[in-house]
């Protein structure tokens, strides 16, 4: 086996690696994260350390089985999202950045929304439990449901908020189904957005690894949003707000589902750090 002088050429190596296979070379460092134990800027650090027979034999291994096409993400077994670390396997989709976002943009309307301490928040399709997770520990006076239709997912999501000491109340049920006969102040969700049909332009990777019942949906992508809409009504308080994850192409067609639900609230297209629409915020007054 090939014996690195340090971690630089350890790097040096995967990366390579990596752009031969046609891997992006980035998860070198993601791998070298996972087997030291640190930060990137922690890595940047240690670039001169010499790596053990143990950790060398581990870091080829995670780069090899990456490079075959599992996601860099599921070899690890985890992935940042606000700043903190969550387990992710196959029973759940990879936190995306773009996601953050979503948290973030609620967290900024909160105070322009409610006056009262103690509000209830429902993230509806929870997955890992990122978007749950890190709004309860941004904001604690948060009461906070986190319902899936996948046990398994409910089950990753738990072992995240364990592990990130947060408490939440996690219900196995599709959409609004767990959630019914309660009010709640605020709605988020980013539910499956992806039409069939684009299945073809997806990377292999998402698609032999991730599930595909957290990626795909019918009527182009649409019907989760729809049937939301529909169901939301019964469920909110005013005000309320509810904030929704969308594919770049579908910001005008998911406003109009919720104008026709909620006609007098407040309703906003967001775009991510790429400049693409990826958010809908509806704001309910009356």
């Amino acid at each position: 086996m090939m014996i690195y002088k340090n971690v630089m050429e350890a790097l040096a190596w995967a990366s390579s690696f990596l752009v031969d296979n046609g891997r992006e070379e980035t998860a070198a460092r993601i791998v070298m994260q996972h087997i030291l134990g640190i930060s990137y800027s922690g890595v940047m650090l240690h670039l001169q350390d010499v790596l053990t027979i143990e950790q060398q034999m581990k870091f080829k291994e995670l780069i090899e089985e990456h490079s075959s096409g599992r996601p860099v993400q599921y070899c690890v077994g985890s992935e940042e999202f606000y700043g903190r670390s969550f387990i992710v396997d196959e029973s759940v989709l990879i936190p995306r950045p773009e996601t953050e976002e979503l948290v973030l943009g609620t967290i900024n309307r909160l105070d322009k929304l409610f006056n009262k301490q103690t509000l209830k928040l429902a993230d509806i399709g929870t997955g890992s439990g990122a978007i749950a997770i890190s709004m309860k520990l941004e904001c604690p006076e948060l009461s906070v449901v986190a319902t899936d239709l996948s046990e398994k997912a409910l089950m990753t999501a738990q072992k995240n908020a364990e592990n990130l000491a947060a408490t939440i109340d996690f219900r196995l049920g599709d959409l609004t189904a767990p959630l019914v006969g309660e009010r709640f102040d605020i709605i988020l969700s980013n539910p499956p957005y992806i039409a069939f049909n684009e299945a073809k332009e997806m990377s292999s990777i998402v698609l032999e690894h991730e599930p595909h019942s957290a990626l795909f949906a019918e009527e182009e992508g649409l019907i989760l949003y729809r049937k939301l809409a529909e169901q939301l009504p019964a469920i909110v308080n005013k005000p309320a707000l509810i904030g929704l994850e969308i594919g770049y192409t579908q910001g005008e067609q998911v406003a109009k589902f919720f104008k026709n639900s909620f006609p007098q609230s407040i309703i906003s297209i967001e775009k991510d750090i790429n400049g693409r629409p990826r958010m809908i915020f509806c704001e309910i007054y009356v």
